[in-house]
C-alpha cells in the first residue's frame, strides 16, 4: 500500500493536474486577446472579420482541450493586452514577454520566437545588423515594441528614435533620411519595404521576441495548465504547424526545456 502511495505521489509530481475549465475560462468562454497589430500573432479579414494565425490557432485548440468555445479579440497595444487580463476582461492573452512589462500578471513558457531585424534605404552603408550600432546614426522603433525596448537597453552609440505605429510615417522618416534604420519584426519589414521603394530589408536578425500566454497574476493553476499545454502542442507537432499555416515570415517554434521566458541579454 505505501509503495502505491509513492507511485501516485510521483505521478503527481511528474504530471501537473490540469485546471478545469472553470478555472481557465470562469465565464464559460475563453476570452482571449491578442495584439491586432502584430501579423505575427494573428492577423482579422476586414471583409468577414474571420481571424486566422498562429495564436489564434492555439486560442482555439486550448479551447478544445477545456471543451469551452472561443472568443478571439484585437488589442491597440502591449499593455491593451496585458490590461484586458488583469483587469479580468480577458482570460488568457498573448503578448511578447519583457523584462519591463513583468509584475502585474503571470507569463507562460516561450511557444514561439519572431525575428526582429531592420529595414534601410539601398545606398545605405548599414548591411547586416553589427552596423546599426554606430554614431551618428538614427534607429527608429514603434513605441512600447519589444524591439524598441531592447534597443533601450542596448545601443550604446546610435540613437534611438520612438515613434508611432504609422507605416506611412515610417516610410515618410526613412525616404527622407531622417532616420538610417528601422526596425520590427521581418513580417511588418517586408509588407513596409514592398510599399517603400529604393528599400532593402538586413539579411540576418537582430534577435527572436519570445511570445508567451499571459494569465491573471496569482493565477498559479492556470499559468501550470498554459505551460502544459504548450509542452503538448509543440510535441505533438500542432504548433509547428500553426506557425508554417498563418504564412508569416520570421517565425519559429520556440525550443522546450523551461517555462521561465527570457530574452537575450
Amino acid at each position: 500500500m505505501r509503495r502505491l502511495w509513492f507511485v501516485v505521489l510521483l505521478c503527481s509530481l511528474a504530471f501537473p493536474r490540469w485546471a478545469s475549465a472553470n478555472d481557465i475560462a470562469p465565464g464559460g468562454t475563453l476570452r482571449a486577446v491578442y495584439l491586432g497589430s502584430n501579423p505575427a500573432q494573428a492577423v482579422q479579414d476586414r471583409a468577414t472579420g474571420a481571424i486566422r494565425g498562429a495564436s489564434a490557432d492555439l486560442a482555439r485548440e486550448l479551447g478544445k482541450h477545456i471543451n469551452v468555445p472561443v472568443e478571439l479579440k484585437p488589442a491597440a497595444s502591449p499593455q491593451g493586452v496585458i490590461d484586458a487580463v488583469r483587469s479580468g476582461a480577458a482570460d488568457i492573452g498573448f503578448v511578447a514577454y519583457e523584462p519591463s512589462r513583468a509584475g502585474t500578471v503571470e507569463f507562460s513558457q516561450t511557444y514561439m520566437l519572431v525575428q526582429q531585424s531592420f529595414l534601410v534605404l539601398e545606398g545605405s552603408p548599414i548591411r547586416a545588423v553589427a552596423d546599426i550600432d554606430r554614431a551618428g546614426q538614427v534607429i527608429a522603433g514603434v513605441r512600447n515594441d519589444s524591439i524598441t525596448l531592447y534597443l533601450k537597453r542596448k545601443l550604446k552609440q546610435a540613437t534611438l528614435l520612438e515613434v508611432e505605429n504609422n507605416p506611412a510615417g515610417i516610410q515618410r522618416l526613412l525616404t527622407g533620411k531622417e532616420i538610417d534604420a528601422f526596425g520590427a519584426n521581418r513580417q511588418r519589414l517586408t509588407t513596409l519595404m514592398g510599399e517603400t521603394p529604393g528599400s532593402r530589408l538586413l539579411p540576418d536578425s537582430l534577435f527572436g521576441v519570445p511570445q508567451t500566454i499571459i494569465v491573471p497574476k496569482g493565477r498559479a493553476d492556470v499559468l501550470t495548465a498554459v505551460n502544459s499545454f504548450i509542452d503538448d502542442v509543440r510535441a505533438s507537432g500542432f504548433l509547428q504547424n500553426a506557425i508554417a499555416n498563418s504564412g508569416v515570415i520570421g517565425l519559429q517554434a520556440a525550443p522546450g526545456g523551461s517555462w521561465q521566458p527570457s530574452v537575450p541579454d
